[in-house]
């Protein structure tokens, strides 16, 4: 392994440690924002992190928890790009991600981005129960990216990570 490559896996370790302040289980790694880490040859570590929605709160946060973790490895010249295109798609969460999302209850997407307008009713499994003999609740969660679910049979309500592309 060359050392550059090695340098990167490094460096991508490392951002890969800061987590989502609003599900905190998942790394950014796992939730797919996590896009690039590079080393220029001026001893710069450059960060490229894409948000799950533009203006997410979050990212402010995440960029701070980048430059701590960097700087306690001993990078103390770091640029963190937020890039909007392309949009984040949940298509770019980890499956590891996905599990953590479910043991933590939330819901994690099902199936893949899509284009353009698709009226199709799905069922949501409960990550309580795993019952499909759920309902939504509302569009919007504690996160926009986020629905209120509940289930028919455990009765009770959960977070649904929505399919965004």
């Amino acid at each position: 392994m060359s050392k550059l490559i090695a340098d990167t896996t490094k460096l991508f370790a490392i951002a890969a440690n800061v987590n989502d302040p609003e599900i905190p289980v998942l790394s950014i790694a796992d939730l797919g924002i996590l896009r690039e880490v590079t080393l220029d040859d001026d001893g710069q570590v450059q960060v490229v992190i894409t948000p799950t929605y533009s203006g997410c709160p979050a990212m402010d946060v995440i960029t701070e928890d980048l430059h701590r973790v960097f700087e306690q490895a001993g990078y103390n010249k770091v640029d963190i790009k937020l890039v909007l295109t392309p949009a984040w798609s949940t298509d770019w969460m980890s499956e590891e991600g996905k599990k953590k999302l479910e043991e933590y209850g939330i819901a994690p997407p099902t199936g893949r981005g899509h284009a353009g307008r698709i009226t199709l009713g799905m069922s949501v499994k409960c990550p309580r129960c795993h019952s499909l003999n759920t309902r939504e609740l509302a569009r919007f969660a504690s996160t926009s990216c986020k629905a209120l679910y509940t289930c028919k049979d455990c009765l009770e309500p959960f977070d649904y990570f929505k399919v965004l592309s």
